[in-house]
């Protein structure tokens, strides 16, 4: 059977490198994307089977990337878990939970990821 290929883009290279060794570990080809245009980019080469996109970024936040991946007919049945430290980050920065819920995504995992819960959301979307 062909691996999932799961693209995952947040502007903290740790993040990246931590999700992508977990996911690799547990069977998936990983790719990765340091910003929201990064990742645009990405999935123009290459259509990801899943995306796991942080919400705060620079040059194109998750929100923003979700959205447009969303309302297009080539990409909105792409699965997107969001991964955000917004729940901390709401009362000094323009993001909100409600943005997050606009956006479609299929899942929506708060900072710090616990890699059991971020794992579960991947198995059970594939499922």
């Amino acid at each position: 059977m062909e691996k999932k290929y799961v693209l995952v883009v947040d502007d903290d290279p740790d993040i990246v490198e931590t999700v992508g060794m977990m996911l690799e570990k547990n069977g998936y080809e990983v790719g990765k994307a340091y910003d929201g245009i990064e990742g645009e980019e990405a999935i123009k080469k290459r259509r990801p089977d899943l995306l796991v996109l942080d919400v705060m970024m620079p040059r194109k936040n998750g929100y923003v990337l979700c959205a447009e991946l969303k309302k297009n007919k080539a990409t909105r049945d792409i699965p997107v878990i969001l991964l955000t430290a917004v729940g901390e980050a709401v009362p000094t920065t323009s993001f909100s939970h409600a943005n997050g819920m606009a956006t479609e995504a299929e899942d929506y995992i708060p900072k710090p990821v616990d890699s059991q819960t971020l794992l579960k959301s991947v198995e059970s979307l594939f499922a």
